[in-house]
């Protein structure tokens, strides 16, 4: 195992240090792995090695999902950042500017959805003729598939 030299650190982790400082199982960072959302190399005895910056990549992916955006748009957004080298503050502006829109847009879908909750369940009106959320005689099937009250302006 390499040190760093400043902090004495070692360079990589095992996939079980990579666990245990990120949180996530073992399971999940090996499919990850597979998925291209972290860097590994293999050891001599074919191990995974995860570069420490992956705990980075990993607590991002974590947020990320954490606010609704698929493995996809996670895979996309890290396919901005360098190869071969720990990201910069740079790098992860840029990434950032990228999904910017996209988190608007989740945050003001969030907004909606609570307003519009709160809204039904604190009205009062105790009717379904009369709530926002209804589709009776399912109405709201000819704008088309999902949650189509929530989804319009």
């Amino acid at each position: 195992m390499k040190l760093g030299t400043m902090s004495e650190l070692p360079d990589t982790l095992t996939i079980g240090e990579l666990s245990a400082r990120s949180g996530i199982a073992a399971s999940a960072l090996r499919y990850y792995d597979r998925l291209g959302l972290l860097e590994s190399d293999r050891s001599s005895g074919n191990q995974r090695r995860f570069p420490r910056s992956e705990l980075r990549r990993v607590a991002f992916i974590r947020i990320a999902q954490r606010v609704g955006l698929s493995l996809d748009e996670i895979r996309e957004a890290l396919s901005m950042l360098p190869e071969g080298r720990t990201p910069t503050r740079g790098d992860w502006a840029r990434l950032s500017r990228a999904w910017r829109q996209r988190l608007d847009d989740q945050i003001h879908l969030m907004e909606r959805l609570r307003d519009k909750l709160a809204s039904c369940i604190g009205c009062g009106c105790l009717s379904l003729k009369r709530c926002e959320l209804s589709n009776a005689h399912d109405v709201a099937a000819a704008e088309g598939p999902g949650p189509r009250f929530l989804l319009r302006e």
